[in-house]
């Protein structure tokens, strides 16, 4: 049933009618429930209010899979001036990024020359940029790119899929420029070829990237919305004696707000991945995709008062 759903989900995503729908009359219901805002000026009071709480914030202008070196060029101004922003308004949030919204698929020369202007800026202005994991045919050329930035620019970090079976193999490789790693689930339909396609196997392999990330004394982000991996967490970090300073668990934008702030609560760093933009429906689809027993708590966001 889960695959099934997943895969509906997934299709819903790519259905140019519905997407067309939605940036045309969604934005307003989408607006402070499961993005901060169309554009980032609007996110900035969300962000105010999450700080008040002791909670962080990493953003992400939403958009992929750009084939216009116009666009891309102007996707890398977007994210430069979000940085200035966020150094002008001294908010607590990072920033995320999608190398293809940067010109990957045109080229992975012009995704250099994008992403180096961002981190300049970025170094400046003391703001970690994390570079989000997309498709596995795209992912090692996010890993070879992400390895070239490391060995440049401190405040960069990156993501790896726990569903993904080189995922293990790709940590270890990037071990030595201890990095900083987002581990998640992941969210796109791969082949059995490629990746674990049952719960307990990508969750034996999430847990599996957990301790060997945590282990090496980089610093963690445990992006996820699952309690059984949450309490895995907890509880290894107990056993091992894993500072709380050492990691931190990261969920989306209007989802399983309760239990972030209770995570707080307890001592531990929590930041929020909140997305902004028009292009939300096919993110808000692949969230579903990737965990859709989240569809009750979107649903919950996105009528709330």
């Amino acid at each position: 049933m889960d695959a099934l759903s997943r895969d509906f989900f997934l299709f819903l995503s790519k259905n140019r009618g519905l997407n067309f729908m939605a940036k045309r009359w969604g934005k307003s219901l989408a607006t402070g429930n499961i993005i901060g805002g169309i554009d980032f000026e609007s996110c900035i009071p969300h962000i105010e209010q999450l700080n008040k709480k002791g909670i962080q914030v990493t953003v992400d202008h939403l958009g992929e899979f750009v084939m216009d070196e116009t666009v891309a060029r102007e996707r890398t101004q977007e994210c430069i001036r979000t940085i200035q922003t966020i150094a002008t308004n001294t908010i607590q949030t990072q920033v995320s990024v999608k190398l293809t919204s940067l010109g990957l698929d045109i080229s992975q020369d012009l995704a250099r020359e994008n992403m180096q202007k961002i981190l300049e800026v970025a170094s400046k202005h003391q703001v970690l940029v994390t570079i989000d994991m997309e498709n596995e045919s795209r992912c090692e050329a996010t890993l070879e790119l992400f390895r070239e930035l490391k060995e440049q620019y401190d405040l960069v970090g990156t993501v790896i899929q726990a569903y993904l079976y080189r995922s293990e193999e790709d940590l270890a490789q990037l071990d030595d420029l201890s990095p900083f790693i987002r581990l998640v689930k992941g969210a796109y339909k791969e082949s059995a070829q490629v990746a674990h396609t049952e719960k307990a196997d990508i969750r034996e392999n999430f847990k599996q990237l957990i301790k060997r990330q945590l282990n090496s004394g980089h610093y963690t982000a445990v992006a996820t919305h699952d309690d059984y991996m949450v309490d895995f967490t907890k509880e290894y970090v107990r056993s091992q004696g894993i500072p709380k300073d050492q990691f931190e668990f990261q969920m989306l934008y209007g989802m399983r707000t309760k239990t972030q702030q209770e995570l707080k609560d307890e001592g531990y760093n929590v930041r929020i991945y909140m997305p902004y933009g028009d292009d939300w429906y096919g993110y808000f689809m692949r969230r579903l995709a990737e965990k859709p027993s989240n569809i009750s708590f979107a649903l919950k966001g996105l009528t709330k008062k």
